[in-house]
């Protein structure tokens, strides 16, 4: 895949410096460009690649100077992290342009494929299958019966997607996420062991959210698991049973969701945070890496860290208390010793 300067200054809506005929076939970081690359200048400490850089195209912020650059075309814009990752996008889009069903696969005659739906070798279309025009599904994946995908998502090879559940449009599913296997329902019995309790929901997730690699996704016990659009899982994330993910929240690596937890809307979830079950997390909520939510965040907009969760602030001051702890056990050591001398007779323990 390659454009032109010109055309890249319009797809990013930018002021176009130098020569329009550029042409750039892959993108790359401002130290490792060479030509036939574009990349990009957002971050002012990067401003002395100015001088050796090799790209060909390169986009940059409207509040940089470009004395003496030796670029051949330079695109000017307000954002150009934003400019970029859109670049980003149309060439990730570029690789999977295939279509078509590969051989040797499974695909039941009763499953529904749309327009340009690509299957890749040695995936399984279960019974009553939907996929939306565009879908592609990669090699090894499988889809249980009545799933159904929505148009122009991506599921990457090795994609689990168990019987009942529903992915919408635009959505991209990395390798070996499991959607739908069973909730952890057990029940204790008197005699000491468990009863497994049957799993009969589904998990339903929106339009345009992306899930990292590893995740696992559990079906309700009734009704569903909810990821609402928007929402971004980075990899080995676990969502339980009977959870709702709110719209445009993100939550990084190695967190866990316990079982009919409610995270609202555009939340900010940091890596390795554990959440208690049943409770509810506010609007806007940001939660520090490592926190423990063991009782419900009812302010929305508010900043949380610790286990037990604490406010932010609270946080930063208890942790300043225990770094001087060490500090404090010295003084009062030497209080006591100080007091022991000027009253020798008072009792004391040693």
């Amino acid at each position: 895949m390659q454009f032109t300067s010109r055309q890249i200054a319009d797809l990013v809506s930018g002021q176009l410096l130098g020569n329009p005929d550029v042409v750039v076939q892959r993108l790359a970081k401002i130290e490792e460009a060479g030509v036939g690359t574009i990349s990009f200048i957002s971050n002012p400490k990067y401003l002395h690649h100015l001088q050796s850089t090799e790209a060909s195209v390169l986009i940059v912020s409207n509040h940089i100077e470009l004395n003496g650059h030796k670029v051949p075309a330079v695109v000017v814009v307000d954002d150009p992290y934003s400019a970029f990752s859109k670049l980003l996008g149309l060439f990730n889009q570029a690789t999977f342009t295939e279509t078509g069903i590969e051989q040797p696969s499974f695909v039941a005659n009763s499953a529904q494929l749309g327009q340009e739906v690509y299957v890749g070798a040695f995936a399984y279309i279960g019974e009553n299958v939907v996929l939306g025009d565009g879908a592609k599904i990669m090699q090894q994946v499988y889809l249980g019966k009545n799933v159904k995908i929505g148009p122009g998502s991506i599921l990457h090879p090795g994609v689990r997607v168990l019987h009942d559940c529903e992915i919408g449009a635009g959505c991209v599913i990395h390798a070996n996420v499991v959607i739908g296997s069973d909730g952890f329902g057990f029940a204790p019995q008197k005699e000491g062991h468990y009863e497994k309790i049957a799993q009969n929901g589904k998990v339903i997730i929106e339009d345009n959210v992306e899930i990292g690699a590893n995740c696992a996704i559990d079906r309700a016990t009734m009704g569903a698991t909810y990821i609402r659009k928007g929402v971004k899982l980075d990899n080995l994330v676990h969502i339980a049973h009977n959870v709702e993910v709110g719209e445009n929240t993100v939550i990084a690596a190695q967190t866990g969701v316990s079982g009919s937890t409610r995270i609202d809307k555009q939340c900010v979830i940091a890596g390795q945070v554990g959440f208690a079950g049943h409770v509810y997390v506010a609007p806007g909520s940001q939660i520090g890496g490592q926190t423990g939510v063991t009782r419900s965040l009812n302010e929305p907009g508010q900043k949380w860290n610790g286990t037990p969760v604490m406010k932010y602030m609270d946080s930063q001051r208890t942790s300043n208390l225990i770094r001087k702890l060490p500090d404090f056990e010295k003084r009062i050591l030497q209080l006591e010793k100080f007091f022991n001398e000027l009253n020798p007779t008072t009792p004391h323990n040693d």
